[in-house]
């Protein structure tokens, strides 16, 4: 009579439980230090025994030190001390910046004027706290006080923007 598996299997089996036990044995002590994890405290005293599963950390990677670059003796404090742009930013003259300037604050005055037109509009239609009632409102008073309260929120919103606006066009200047 035959055995039903030859005797080579037994060294694989072993070599199979082994390998998958491994990683447990694997896993040592983890001490965390501060804001740093080790297996090796080494003697710190401000190491706990992190308990509770395995520890997976992730390292990030370190920002690149900026090149120190020198200005030019003509350039100006802020341009040399940082602060303004970057020295590898490309440069526009002075022509140019105007009429970027120049386009924005067009652009950010027809802002301006849409929305106090929207504002006029919708203080027209708050009528002061009492709009008039639309559709199934009559019926339903609690429809008609969201429409009130959405009205009113809208309102503030609104002059929110148009405060905003008016701060960007200061900075922008006359």
């Amino acid at each position: 009579m035959k055995p039903l598996l030859p005797i080579p299997w037994v060294p694989l089996l072993a070599a199979a439980l082994a390998v998958a036990a491994w990683p447990a044995a694997a896993q040592d002590r983890i001490y965390r230090c501060g804001n740093e994890y080790t297996n090796q405290p080494k003697g710190r005293s401000d190491c706990k025994l992190v308990e509770g599963g395995n520890v997976t950390i992730v390292r990030g990677t370190a920002p690149a030190a900026a090149p120190a670059a020198t200005a030019p003796a003509g350039t100006a404090p802020a341009a040399r001390s940082g602060g303004a742009s970057p020295a590898s930013a490309p440069r526009v003259d002075n022509a140019e910046q105007r009429k970027r300037d120049a386009d924005a604050k067009a652009i950010l005055q027809q802002e301006l004027r849409r929305a106090e037109a929207k504002q006029a509009e919708l203080e027209k239609e708050y009528k002061g706290g009492e709009p008039d009632k639309i559709g199934g409102e009559a019926r339903n008073h609690q429809k008609y006080l969201d429409r009130v309260a959405e009205l009113k929120a809208a309102i503030e919103r609104n002059q929110s923007d148009i405060e905003g606006i008016k701060r960007e066009l200061g900075r922008l200047g006359p």
